[in-house]
C-alpha cells in the first residue's frame, strides 16, 4: 500500500512540473514597482528593472538583474543581483516562487553649494552587499509571455514590490 502511495505521489509531481509555467531556457523581462525604504527615507518611490535568465528545468532557474530602485530628492538607489529562483507548479499557467541569491544595493547622494559665484557639486554614496529574498507568483499568458508579481528584501529596512513581463526566447 505504502509503494503505491509512493508511485502516486512521485507520478503527481513529475506530471505537474511538466505542466508548469516556469521558463525553461533563456528568458528576459523588466518589471515596474514600488521601493519602501521607510527604515532610512520617508516614502516610497517607483522602481523600473531589468534582468535576464536561464531556467534549467521547470523547478529551477538563474538570473541576473538591475533595477533602479527609486530617487528620493537627491538620493537615488540603484540594486544589482544574481539569484536561484525554485518554482512550484499550481496548474498549467501559475507558478509560485522563491527567490534566494546575492544582490549589492548602491545608494548616491547628490549635493551642490554655491560661493562667491563657484558652484561645487559632490556626490557621496554607499553600497551594501547582502543576501536577496523574494517570493512571488508567475503566470503564463502563452507559450512565449509570462507575468510576474514579486516582493523582494533586498537589504534589511528596504522592500520592493514589483510586476513583471517575461519574454521566453
Amino acid at each position: 500500500m505504502l509503494k503505491k502511495f509512493a508511485a502516486a505521489a512521485a507520478l503527481a509531481f513529475v506530471a505537474s512540473s511538466s505542466f508548469a509555467a516556469a521558463p525553461v531556457a533563456f528568458y528576459g523581462g523588466v518589471d515596474l514597482g514600488v521601493t519602501d525604504a521607510d527604515d532610512y527615507i520617508d516614502g516610497n518611490k517607483a522602481s523600473v528593472g531589468a534582468f535576464v535568465g536561464y531556467g534549467f528545468n521547470q523547478n529551477f532557474a538563474v538570473e541576473v538583474g538591475y533595477r533602479q530602485l527609486g530617487k528620493w530628492d537627491d538620493i537615488r538607489a540603484k540594486q544589482t543581483h544574481v539569484s536561484v529562483l525554485g518554482f512550484l507548479p499550481l496548474n498549467p499557467q501559475t507558478d509560485v516562487y522563491a527567490r534566494l541569491g546575492y544582490n549589492q544595493v548602491k545608494a548616491e547622494q547628490t549635493y551642490s553649494y554655491t560661493y562667491r559665484g563657484f558652484t561645487e557639486t559632490y556626490t557621496v554614496g554607499v553600497k551594501d552587499d547582502r543576501a536577496l529574498f523574494g517570493l512571488g507568483l508567475n503566470y503564463s499568458f502563452s507559450n512565449q509571455l509570462s507575468g510576474r508579481v514579486e516582493v523582494q528584501k533586498p537589504v534589511s529596512g528596504v522592500t520592493n514590490a514589483h510586476a513583471a513581463l517575461v519574454w521566453k526566447f
